[in-house]
């Protein structure tokens, strides 16, 4: 049997949800998996964060369904100020959002909810490394 590791690599995971709850079960999966994490409770405040400290970030793992500013129209303002970004999407139940519209707007991973914490592992893998050069 092949042992596949989806251990974090030094990364940098911006994490971004409106239930403080939520935020800090996902903060806690991603640390143990090796990433360091900083949550945001908003997508403004995330873009604003973002604005100041693109570089300092791997990925951003973004709700859909938050006030103000979704998870959709953040990826928007994330890839106007960081092209190359890569975005995961994660969601309960949307009419608005699946993976195809998730690919349209350049979200790399879509994650439904609950999340199982192998899935995120193994999609943030996926997404990270197929960014990197061969």
């Amino acid at each position: 049997m092949v042992s596949i590791s989806y251990n974090a690599q030094n990364e940098r995971i911006l994490l971004v949800d409106d239930e403080p709850a939520i935020a800090r079960i996902g903060q806690v999966m991603l640390e143990r998996l090796g990433y360091q994490v900083t949550v945001q409770l908003s997508g403004e405040d995330a873009l604003e964060k973002f604005k100041t400290e693109s570089d300092s970030y791997d990925m951003v793992i973004s709700d859909m369904a938050m006030p103000h500013l979704t998870g959709d129209q953040l990826a928007v303002e994330l890839k106007k100020i960081r092209p190359d970004i890569p975005i995961v999407i994660c969601t309960g139940f949307s009419e608005r959002i699946n993976k195809e519209n998730a690919a349209a707007i350049g979200v790399k991973g879509f994650l439904m909810k609950p999340i199982v914490k192998q899935e995120m592992a193994s999609m943030i893998r996926g997404v990270l490394d197929s960014d990197k050069p061969a």
